[in-house]
């Protein structure tokens, strides 16, 4: 495996870092030394952070509890912090919220002593944000059947920092069946962790047309061991997929009535529901009324990114 990799991307504009299996897409606005400054503290930070990971990788793999466990690396620590709350519920392990705690700890690392407008990090479609005050960033969202059309803006009064998506066409393995599962979080650790069990949870167990292995089989060393994840999805009928969304909004409503989540939005096959203020096309709301904070428009002032399973 190579080292760190650190990279401007085309534009010119966003930073590319990579190492293993982490890949960061980073930009920041805001005066230009304060920006340059972010950049330079982003890449000290991503150079030790995965074998800092690698070096509790065992005790992360194995399954959360109520009461979180004392990790050395703060990066392991904010992984563990986001799965605690959810241990209870179903079988989680910190990995569930690695991809969005590393974006949270590289995020924090560009914030340190810099004053800046706006800044994300991106880590394959799992984001944390940061906005200054009267400051909105606009994210494109896969999964909903409408490509990257449909978009969600986030602002500065919005108790959103964290973005992430899930499901079994993913980077990761899932037990369900989601095409996606976009969660909005307090933090992208915490968005990472319940978009992992809500996508688990839009599912038709024994379904004949969804084809599953068990995940020691694809990856020997994975978290999940024997359990049987989802590497294919058949036909499924309107009433089927109406039925596998209805066990993912469940979840997605029991997170958000304990102040887990703030929004998500669920899709299989062209088909939605939302838990939360979020208008996407399609998708049928669980919430009667909308939250006043989040809107789902794109503001001519806003940055835009891409999240995806």
């Amino acid at each position: 495996m190579n080292g760190p990799q650190a990279a401007w991307l085309a534009d010119g504009r966003r930073l590319h870092l990579n190492h293993g299996p982490i890949d960061l897409i980073v930009e920041a606005f805001g005066a230009a030394a304060e920006v340059e400054a972010a950049y330079g503290q982003a890449v000290a930070r991503f150079r030790t952070i995965l074998a800092e990971l690698v070096d509790e990788l065992p005790e992360l793999r194995r399954p959360a509890a109520a009461r979180p466990r004392a990790f050395a690396g703060p990066t392991a620590r904010r992984m563990e912090a986001a799965v605690a709350p959810l241990a209870g519920f179903a079988f989680i392990t910190p990995m569930a919220a690695v991809a969005g705690a590393v974006a949270d700890e590289v995020l924090a690392a560009m914030l340190a002593g810099r004053r800046l407008e706006r800044a994300y990090v991106n880590n394959g479609g799992d984001c944390a944000l940061h906005l200054a005050p009267d400051m909105s960033i606009t994210l494109a969202v896969a999964g909903t059947g409408h490509g990257f059309a449909d978009r969600i803006a986030i602002r500065a009064g919005d108790p959103v920092r964290g973005v992430a998506t899930s499901g079994w066409r993913g980077r990761s393995f899932s037990l369900g069946i989601a095409d996606a599962v976009t969660v909005l979080a307090r933090t992208g650790a915490e968005a990472d962790a319940a978009a992992t069990l809500i996508a688990n949870a839009v599912d038709l167990p024994g379904h004949a047309a969804v084809e599953r292995q068990p995940a020691c089989e694809l990856a020997p060393d994975t978290d999940l061991g024997p359990r049987l994840v989802t590497i294919g999805v058949g036909r499924l009928d309107a009433a089927e997929v109406d039925a596998a969304l209805a066990g993912g909004l469940s979840v997605a409503s029991h997170f958000r009535h304990r102040g887990l989540i703030r929004a998500a939005a669920l899709f299989l096959n062209g088909r939605g529901r939302v838990c939360g203020d979020l208008a996407f096309p399609g998708a049928a709301s669980s919430a009667p009324r909308a939250l006043p904070c989040l809107h789902a428009i794109f503001p001519e002032n806003t940055i835009e990114e891409t999240t995806h399973a």
